[in-house]
């Protein structure tokens, strides 16, 4: 037997233990993965048993994804939105009901909450980052489509969105303003040095008139508003009413964004000061705006290649931090709650929607694959890494961190279902981790519509099974698309150098060479387009 089929043997004995949320939803969803060698399997079966510990019933509601670690209760600016996007994949049901809580807790003024615990819900600050719309979007669209809802969350969010625009706008610029430090969750970060923790008085519609800098007119912000009224045009068309005031909204925030807060020397978005001043901070509010889908190919690559894939800006051996490391305030402490240097896991949680929207998967997983290795080597899942060793820093049973591994496995070596319809099988099996945790091979699992697919692959090759039949055979490095029956349409370059190889698939062989980040499309088993956006490997 070779280790591809001693990883797929592995696989097939393996099912998932307990009652409750997660194991249920894993069992529905067929997800299983096995690996050879190394910690990466036990770590991943850690990964299950607590993040169902952190799923839990808050202020009466039914059981919903909670923060995780020292966070108790669940948070608009993460759990319900980055995290609970990525546990649809794994535990929809929950998603479903941690979106609901926010929707049921709004105030009547419109604003929803920026957390809920036991207490009950809390309104001191906003603390939005990911796009709430997105979120529910794509748990709409990969989980059965409830009308029902979608309405009531459509409903909710519309309501929101005229609080901000009520609110925080007191400049009447069309951008979003931050009135204290928690309003974007940028603990001990520079960005808020001598800026209050709280709006004053604890009151998220008023901002401390007697600092002399307040408000800012945050990039963060504005972004995240304009790409959730972009969401919010999707859904209202959806549900049969009209797009087009939402698109006018999001063009006019997108508008203010880049009027307001963008440096065209530095290619690089800052807060705006009361005094008309920008912030020239660099932290990870750029990351936040990209993944908030703010600007072209082109403005994306130009961040790749100056910033995000900068050794000496964003880019540590460890994670993306949240703090330019050229910069002489850097934090090194990684042992506390700090976005002031460390790498956070809702940075790497946030980033793949970053890149993937332009196409720049493989410096996606030339950035990850260190981050597994240190995952994998780890203890504990903490909230930050140290950039330089990956040493696992504050709290453990983190929720994000968490769902980063079982996302990361997923995203680059497992079978990731879309909300647009492809399944993505991903052949960069971790054959090739840091400090003893690389795998021989591995085999991931998971059903769709009522099909049972299997990807097992080693160092050189990946095999994916349809209903235990062998179905596709590629080499390592490359990822497979197809629709959710299986069919290909599309080979895609995830490794950081070209892969020669062959696509043995419905009865052809097809030899390709296939580049970094190409996208090689067929029709009828046919090449029919390869395009792609090019590769920015890690500068110094």
């Amino acid at each position: 037997m070779t280790s591809i089929d001693d990883a797929l043997a592995r696989l097939r004995s393996s099912a998932a233990v307990g009652d409750g949320p997660v194991p249920d939803g894993m069992r529905t969803a067929g997800v299983r993965f096995a690996a050879i060698g190394g910690p990466l399997e036990k770590r991943w079966n850690q990964a299950l048993v607590e993040l169902a510990e952190c799923i839990r019933p808050l202020a009466g509601s039914s059981a919903v994804l909670n923060e995780g670690g020292v966070y108790l209760g669940s948070w608009i600016e993460s759990t319900a939105t980055i995290n609970a996007e990525l546990l649809s994949r794994f535990a929809p049901s929950v998603t479903h009901d941690t979106h609901l809580l926010f929707a049921q807790f709004q105030r009547e003024d419109g604003m929803m909450p920026y957390k809920v615990t036991d207490a009950g819900p809390a309104f001191s600050q906003i603390q939005i980052v990911t796009p709430f719309a997105r979120t529910v979007w794509n748990q709409y669209l990969l989980c059965g489509r409830d009308a029902s809802y979608l309405r009531t969350m459509y409903d909710a969010m519309e309501r929101y969105d005229a609080w901000l625009a009520e609110y925080r706008d007191s400049g009447g610029t069309g951008a979003v303003e931050a009135f204290c430090t928690f309003d974007t969750g940028h603990d001990l970060s520079p960005r808020f040095w001598f800026i209050p923790e709280r709006c004053y008085h604890d009151d998220a519609r008023h901002y401390d008139p007697a600092s002399p800098v307040l408000p800012y007119i945050a990039p963060d912000l504005t972004a995240n508003v304009a790409c959730q009224r972009s969401y919010l045009a999707l859904i209202a068309e959806e549900l049969g009413l009209d797009p087009k005031p939402w698109r006018e909204k999001a063009a006019a925030s997108l508008s203010a964004l880049f009027e307001q807060c963008f440096d065209g020397d530095d290619a690089a978005f800052y807060d705006r000061d009361a005094t008309g001043a920008l912030r020239r901070i660099q932290s990870d509010v750029l990351l936040r705006v990209l993944a908030c889908e703010v600007g072209d190919a082109v403005f994306f690559t130009a961040s790749l290649e100056r910033y995000l894939m900068n050794t000496r800006k964003f880019l540590a051996h460890y994670g993306f931090t949240s703090l330019a490391m050229d910069d002489p305030r850097f934090d090194h402490d990684y042992s506390r709650n700090s976005w002031g240097g460390p790498s956070n896991f809702l940075s790497l949680i946030r980033a793949p929607h970053a890149f993937e929207h332009h196409g720049h998967f493989a410096e996606l997983a030339v950035s990850a694959m260190p981050v597994l290795s240190a995952v994998a080597s780890s203890d504990r899942f903490p909230q930050c890494l140290d950039p330089w060793t990956g040493t696992p820093g504050f709290t453990s049973k983190y929720s994000p961190s968490i769902l980063w591994l079982l996302d990361a496995i997923e995203r680059h070596s497992g079978i990731l279902p879309r909300p647009d319809g492809e399944l993505w099988f991903s052949g960069l099996i971790p054959t090739r981790l840091e400090h003893g945790t690389a795998t021989t091979a591995s085999a991931y699992a998971r059903t769709v519509d009522a099909v049972e697919f299997e990807l097992a692959g080693d160092d050189e090759s990946v095999i994916v099974y349809r209903d235990r039949v062998e179905h596709v055979r590629f080499p390592r490095g490359w990822r497979v698309v197809t629709d959710r029956a299986g069919s290909v349409s599309a080979v895609v370059g995830l490794s950081p150098v070209a892969i020669p190889g062959e696509l043995v698939a419905e009865g052809r062989t097809i030899p390709l060479v296939v580049g970094p980040n190409e996208r090689v499309s067929f029709r009828d088993g046919r090449v029919v387009e390869r395009s792609g956006p090019g590769f920015i490997a890690p500068r110094a």
